[in-house]
């Protein structure tokens, strides 16, 4: 039996982020905590564009490959118009030298319209990541996201209207949502049918009004065990609907640490999750083979995360006849069972 590799955790493009924490945001939602997980601090519009221009100069210099920049931190879209503009515009410049590939930007759904979308595409911006975070209406108020399900449905139309690429980011484990809230967030996502999605389970900072409650005991993340398992049921959604998932978990970075309060953190998050997305994906075609294998050729891509975190995964294979001597990995992107 041959069958296909899922959908890969891998960046369509290499990304430089350019982290403007808060810029363009009208409020500031109960979890976030920019200046924490950027590690930078807010800084004034002209101060930002100077150091982007310093640094791409710098790169036009050095010969380095061509990057796709990301505005990431705020809501780009929400800037006023003119920075928004000399953002791009600079970012043109560069692509015209060869530095930049490509713009994308992180924003919310209801501050995208089709209009300034459009604008905005004829001055290179190509790719809109939107921060759904969830689609079910009592969780976004609850986190004083301040828009309804259907704003968040209605801007991902526009911004493939616009001719755009959409990304979807999730925000699994906000105040009342479940696990299989957010399974279903994650079919909602897949029926817009974005590019690629981002899970990011929510944690608990210091200083966020979050904390707060965390505090107060009215408020418990989700456990790490539970956020990668609903992250592995969630993946094998996407991958049923062929949309990638480019990131699970936030970036653990020991600069976190002093401002973790809680939360599902663990700097193998997402090959965790893989791991456990892969065994239902395998288990299922050796049910369908009727017998027990006698050898499975697997891809080398997958060989750091197919028996799972500290080989977890190993006595689920076994149950079913697949032990590590009936495993061998090859170059082919394939696998082939017998």
């Amino acid at each position: 039996m041959i069958f296909s590799l899922p959908q890969r955790n891998d960046a369509v493009s290499r990304i430089l982020p350019v982290f403007m924490p808060f810029a363009g945001c009208p409020n500031r939602c109960l979890y976030c905590a920019q200046q924490a997980q950027t590690g930078q601090v807010r800084e004034e519009l002209d101060s930002a564009l100077k150091r982007l221009e310093t640094l791409l100069a710098a790169r036009a210099g050095q010969g380095h490959a061509p990057v796709e920049l990301g505005f990431y931190g705020g809501t780009f879209t929400a800037l006023p118009l003119e920075w928004i503009e000399r953002f791009l515009l600079l970012a043109h410049r560069y692509r015209d030298l060869g530095v930049v590939s490509g713009v994308r930007c992180s924003t919310r759904p209801d501050a995208v319209s089709l209009p300034l979308l459009n604008h905005l595409h004829e001055l290179g911006l190509g790719t809109v990541e939107l921060g759904i975070q969830t689609f079910d209406n009592a969780v976004l108020a609850a986190s004083l996201r301040g828009y309804s399900a259907d704003i968040a449905s209605e801007g991902c139309r526009t911004v493939l209207e616009a001719g755009m690429t959409l990304g979807i980011q999730l925000l699994p484990g906000l105040p009342g949502h479940t696990a299989g809230m957010f399974l279903s967030d994650v079919q909602q996502a897949c029926a817009l049918r974005p590019a690629f999605m981002r899970f990011y389970p929510c944690v608990v900072f210091r200083g966020t009004g979050l904390a707060r409650l965390y505090e107060r005991g009215e408020y418990a993340p989700w456990s790490l065990e539970t956020a990668v398992n609903a992250c592995a049921d969630g993946l094998r959604i996407a991958w049923e609907n062929d949309v990638r998932v480019i990131r699970m978990g936030i970036a653990h970075d020991t600069g976190l640490d002093a401002e973790l309060l809680a939360g599902p953190v663990h700097p193998a998050f997402g090959s965790m999750v893989r791991g456990r997305a892969l065994v239902p994906f395998v288990l299922d075609r050796i049910e369908a083979l009727g017998k027990e294998p006698t050898l499975l050729m697997a891809p080398q891509s997958v060989r750091g995360e197919f028996w799972g975190y500290k080989g977890e995964c190993k006595p689920l294979y076994a149950q079913a006849g697949l032990t590590s001597d009936k495993v061998q990995w090859w170059s082919e992107s394939h696998f082939c069972l017998r």
